[in-house]
């Protein structure tokens, strides 16, 4: 495709650019975006709607909601930086992306300890497995952060009934890298669609539903960070993520124990730093 003369005059003064990450950036979106604009045809009617779209965008954001991420995610953006970010084949756990809804800082539990705060009503679910490396040592002192949404599909940072750090905990593994909280069967929930990301998916004629699950980000000393997650593979939506987040290693069944409890075995293997 032969260039506008104003793309070449935007990559031109672009080479002045002194970091050469943001140069080699900057220049390929520029080249990407006028192409996008060339290959659609786009019109002034059509630019000005995408500009009001994302100012949209931009206002709907607050300290709980961040509705940037939430058009990446529904546009795959999000799980295509973290799979370009995770692309090593090995016996690591498969990561998934972090969501809007992590709240950094969230209180340490006693292991087996559960995170539900309030008289929440759902299937009583016990969560315990080992943090190893991917050699299979196991990784102690090992930090498992994990969040999830409460029975009604709603996190505490979007429900003022709930009590704060409802539906989340962090827990530290003992000597031989294990780990246990108790929690509820986890529930499929809408993502927040009444905003500018919701709109653009019901004119796409998509769903706003994510499939069950439970969030998860282990770190420890020595080791990168993995922030993933465990859906439940019987949900509805566990083929039609409304995100992309769903990877087939990370879908679960919930076992009925003796005990009249929903169990979870999960083991996490950890990738060491660079």
């Amino acid at each position: 495709m032969t260039a506008f003369p104003v793309t070449r005059a935007v990559l031109e003064r672009l080479e002045g650019t002194p970091d050469p990450r943001l140069r080699e950036v900057m220049s390929s979106l520029v080249r990407h975006l006028h192409a996008f604009a060339v290959d659609v045809g786009l019109t002034q009617e059509e630019w000005l709607a995408g500009i009001g779209f994302l100012t949209e965008t931009g206002k709907t954001c607050d300290e709980n909601r961040q509705e940037f991420v939430l058009l990446s995610d529904t546009l795959g953006l999000s799980t295509l930086v973290d799979d370009l970010a995770n692309a090593a084949r090995d016996e690591a756990t498969e990561a998934t992306i972090l969501g809007p809804f992590h709240v950094p800082g969230a209180p340490f539990r006693d292991p087996g300890a559960s995170i539900v705060l309030d008289d929440a009503e759902g299937e009583a679910l016990l969560v315990s497995g080992t943090v190893t490396g991917v050699g299979g040592e196991p990784v102690a002192g090992a930090v498992v952060d994990v969040w999830q949404a409460g029975p009604d599909g709603h996190y505490d940072v979007q429900d003022a009934e709930q009590p704060e750090h409802n539906f989340r905990g962090r827990f530290r593994t003992d000597t031989q890298g294990r780990y246990g909280f108790a929690t509820l069967r986890p529930v499929s929930y809408p993502i927040p669609d009444d905003g500018p990301a919701g709109r653009l998916l019901r004119a796409t004629g998509r769903h706003p539903w994510r499939p069950a699950h439970i969030h998860v980000m282990v770190t420890a000393e020595g080791y990168r960070t993995l922030t993933t997650a465990v859906f439940d593979a019987r949900d509805t939506y566990i083929g039609s993520d409304a995100v992309f987040g769903v990877k087939e290693s990370l879908a679960r069944t919930f076992t009925p124990g003796s005990d009249g409890l929903l169990h979870l075995e999960e083991h996490f293997r950890l990738r060491p730093a660079p």
